[in-house]
């Protein structure tokens, strides 16, 4: 029956976050709203959503190991398997902007959750800090769209676009109903789970709870690839990771009555994963301003990798070492000596 629960909970995850994200959209483009800011702000919020519905109820309900978990792997996730798959469907374009100011934001925000959590705990006072980047971050992008409008709205326009606001509110409001009891049911069935398996639910939480909140991403950036919108893409993933560190872990510990504890092994492997993840979002957007095939390979071997490696841990396989090991020796020097090959060879076109 724990099964059903959960299924039916990411079932309940995945059509309140399309419901959502409609709403917001039809909203959003009665304003003429570029497709990069919608991206950051529109579609990252909204898919985000089941994160933040799974995040702050792991807070309420104590189970902050969830919470912590839900986030890392969500913003691992979003950077190797999502952009991975979207580049594979389809290589998009990154913008300037995106380069120099967005991911820029991004590697900061990890960077500094990353530093709230070595004392192996996010306090109120940090829960207060990360929101209240959010709120910058939300404010500069609601300026940037207002300077950045693509499109100007007649009269007409507008009366018909009043006209679809209450459908719109509607279709919000209903997302809003299922994420929260879908997220109600996903935690606690993924608790049961990790319990009646003996895995520790931090380990369910960052694959399976991740890999299912973040379904909405996968399913936004793979169209939007296919599409030629690879502005819509990339402003989603990272969007939708500062949302996941600003607005969820900020919320979860401002809500929780201890903080959000953070377990040793998160901050001496999962949390420098996650940072190590965004910072490759800067050679990778720089090489032509692009998400090659060939990146976005070399960014799912990376979460098959780390995925592999949370598996053996979640079992307490006695081949986790070896595996380890051969990850440091070999794996993770391939990949930084081939982003920094590619680096090189596009500056040097550029040259």
């Amino acid at each position: 029956m724990v099964y059903v629960i959960f299924a039916v909970g990411v079932v309940l995850l995945l059509l309140g976050a399309e419901s959502l994200v409609k709403g917001a959209s039809r909203i959003a483009a009665v304003l003429g709203i570029s497709p990069l800011v919608v991206g950051l702000t529109v579609v990252a919020f909204g898919t985000s959503a089941p994160e933040f519905a799974v995040g702050v109820t792991g807070a309420l309900t104590g189970s902050t190991d969830v919470t912590m978990g839900n986030v890392v792997g969500s913003n691992i996730l979003n950077v190797l398997l999502i952009l991975g798959i979207g580049a594979c469907v389809a290589p998009f374009k990154v913008a300037l902007r995106v380069v120099r100011l967005e991911v820029p934001f991004m590697v900061g925000a990890t960077l500094l959750a990353v530093v709230m959590a070595f004392d192996g705990l996010i306090g109120f006072l940090d829960g207060v800090v990360l929101f209240s980047g959010l709120l910058v971050f939300t404010m500069t992008s609601v300026h940037k769209a207002r300077r950045e409008r693509t499109t100007t709205i007649t009269a007409q326009e507008g009366a018909e676009g009043q006209g679809r606001l209450p459908l719109a509110v509607v279709s919000v409001l209903v997302g809003l109903g299922f994420l929260t009891l879908g997220a109600h049911w996903l935690v606690q069935s993924a608790v049961e789970i990790a319990q009646s398996f003996g895995v520790d639910e931090l380990i369910v939480s960052l694959v399976v709870v991740a890999l299912g909140t973040s379904l909405p991403e996968v399913a936004t950036t793979v169209v939007a690839a296919k599409r030629g919108e690879g502005d819509l893409a990339v402003g989603g993933v990272v969007g939708s990771n500062l949302f996941n560190l600003l607005g969820v872990l900020g919320l979860s510990a401002l809500v929780s009555e201890a903080g959000l504890p953070v377990q040793d092994i998160t901050v001496r492997v999962d949390l420098l994963v996650m940072a190590g993840t965004a910072l490759v979002c800067l050679p990778v957007f720089i090489t032509g301003h692009r998400v090659s095939r060939f990146e976005g390979l070399l960014l799912i071997s990376g979460y098959l990798g780390y995925t592999g490696y949370l598996i053996l841990r979640g079992l307490d396989h006695p081949a986790l070492q070896s595996y380890v090991g051969l990850a440091l020796s070999y794996g993770l020097p391939a990949l930084v000596l081939t982003l920094v090959v590619s680096l090189q060879r596009d500056l040097g076109a550029r040259g």
